[in-house]
């Protein structure tokens, strides 16, 4: 399937305010230091799966890179040769440069690079808030050489669990409804079909569960709002929120998730996506069928017994 065929078959729909996705991120480069835990966190855990792969990358890619938390991983890992960093806000940009790596300001929907530029691509925390999820699949996998690596993350359908149900309690109980305060998020079999579907080979999606706990809830949007990761649904409502119904929902949260030791958790579920362009070289699935005998033989050779064929008085 080439790229037109593809595209022809998405419907592509604008959830997210891309203005204010940067506009937040613009706000949180100012206080990025404070704010950064999660994402070094995910940052070291992206990197560390580079150690199960045998090669080296001479060029990479940091498609969303925020402060340049995977810039400050990748600085231990000598597989990498050169990072190229590129992010939609131009003030996390120019706090990313202090990485000591090439920094640009690009869009994660509109990447400007050539075709098959990059060894190595990655993306941290950043994928969740593209309108255009398949088509920036694609878009990457277009830009890795053949037998190329994209390594991604991006927050599951369990992000924010906890939050996402009190906030929904206690707007039915005031306004008798409920708007979009939470983005929606893709799962791990979305993920993998998404990968699959723009043309990458060998996808493996995995996903981490990490709790923080905090004092109370309202720390909680103190750092949402400070990693830049607050509400930017087309179809949110422009209005104040009501005071009572962020009051209700915050005591909700108390009464319903604080543990033994005093605190709420806040669940933030990180898929991991690895996948390789294309490439010759690469292993195929065998056809349906194709190896039983060779295999039968071989792992009869591997364990030093003579083959067994099954008849029907064995059954």
């Amino acid at each position: 399937m080439d790229e037109a065929d593809f595209m022809s078959d998405i419907e592509i729909m604008n959830v997210f305010d891309r203005k204010m996705v940067r506009k937040h991120r613009d706000r949180a480069a100012e206080s990025w230091p404070d704010f950064d835990f999660l994402h070094k966190e995910v940052a070291a855990r992206l990197c560390d799966r580079l150690d199960d792969v045998v090669r080296d990358f001479p060029l990479a890619l940091d498609i969303g890179c925020h402060g340049g938390d995977v810039a400050s991983v990748l600085r231990d890992y000598p597989k990498v040769k050169k990072l190229i960093q590129c992010d939609l806000s131009e003030k996390m940009v120019k706090r990313a440069n202090a990485q000591n790596a090439t920094s640009l300001v690009v869009d994660e929907e509109f990447l400007p690079f050539a075709p098959n530029s990059f060894d190595l691509i990655v993306s941290n925390l950043s994928l969740h808030w593209t309108n255009d999820l398949p088509g920036a699949l694609l878009q990457i996998n277009r830009c890795l050489k053949p037998d190329g690596l994209f390594i991604g993350t991006m927050f599951g359908t369990e992000t924010l669990r906890e939050l996402r149900q009190c906030l929904n309690e206690t707007e039915m109980e005031v306004d008798g409804g409920i708007s979009p305060r939470i983005s929606p998020f893709a799962d791990v079999r979305d993920a993998g079909m998404l990968l699959q579907r723009a043309g990458f080979n060998l996808p493996v999606v995995d996903a981490d569960s990490i709790d923080v706990r905090y004092e109370n809830p309202m720390k909680l949007l103190k750092d949402l709002k400070g990693m830049g990761e607050n509400n930017k649904v087309l179809e949110r409502r422009k209005n104040f929120t009501k005071r009572e119904l962020i009051f209700k929902a915050m005591q909700k949260y108390m009464e319903e998730f604080t543990g033994d030791d005093g605190r709420v958790p806040a669940t933030f579920q990180v898929m991991f996506m690895t996948a390789w362009k294309d490439d010759p070289s690469q292993q195929k699935p065998l056809k349906p069928g194709a190896g039983i005998t060779g295999d039968a033989k071989k792992l009869a050779d591997a364990l030093g017994v003579p083959e067994h064929i099954l008849t029907g008085k064995d059954q």
